[in-house]
């Protein structure tokens, strides 16, 4: 037996449907709520790529300075190691800093996006997906239970059941007399209700599930 996705009462079928497009279109928000939110904070890594750039021309310029004195007589080899130490820790570590801040600010940004998009998704999909699959389920099960409502000892047990235990509102809809067409035998209106209720439309003789 397929599994049945949608009633075949056409507002309830038209409700259904209109929730399952809310959930799409509220998780294409989220994700894109989430990505424009990486992209905001990357963003933040421009500040982290000009410090490692500033530190990286601080250095250079001290490798530059120690290779230009690095063939002066007695000190030059002394004072070209003492300015590319002084490279090293200050416009090396400065640079260091920006490279680490800009993988720290990328990881933020990754983290955040998933977040944003990931936290009301997973909300969203708690209260709007058990709901649907129990709808899905109840149809199945119906369809399974009505697979024979000509069967006239069946019919007038969905009628019962329909005449005793539906909303006043979904038997008024299909006869003004619920307990007087039970009684009277006449069980098309009651099936019918049985029926609505599973969101299913009355079926013609010979139907079957299969």
């Amino acid at each position: 037996m397929a599994v049945k996705l949608y009633p075949d009462v056409p507002a309830r079928r038209n409700a259904t449907i209109a929730r399952d497009v809310l959930l799409v279109g509220l998780l294409v928000l989220f994700g894109w709520l989430g990505w424009r939110t990486y992209l905001r904070v990357e963003s933040l890594t421009v500040v982290a790529d000009g410090v490692e750039e500033a530190g990286t021309s601080v250095e250079d310029g001290f490798d530059s300075a120690a290779g230009a004195v690095d063939g002066l007589p007695v000190v030059g080899d002394d004072l070209s190691g003492a300015l590319t130490d002084a490279g090293d820790d200050s416009g090396g570590e400065v640079a260091e800093y920006g490279r680490q801040g800009a993988e720290d600010i990328r990881q933020l940004a990754t983290l955040s996006g998933l977040l944003v998009f990931g936290l009301p998704a997973a909300v969203t999909l708690l209260v709007m997906v058990p709901p649907r699959v129990r709808q899905i389920r109840r149809m199945h099960q119906a369809r399974a239970v009505l697979a024979d409502v000509h069967d006239p000892e069946r019919r007038r047990l969905l009628a019962m059941r329909a005449a005793f235990g539906l909303p006043f509102e979904t038997l008024l809809r299909h006869t003004r007399d619920p307990l007087g067409d039970l009684a009277a035998d006449r069980l098309d209106g009651l099936v019918e209700a049985v029926l609505e209720e599973a969101g299913l439309l009355a079926v013609p003789a010979g139907w079957s599930t299969e």
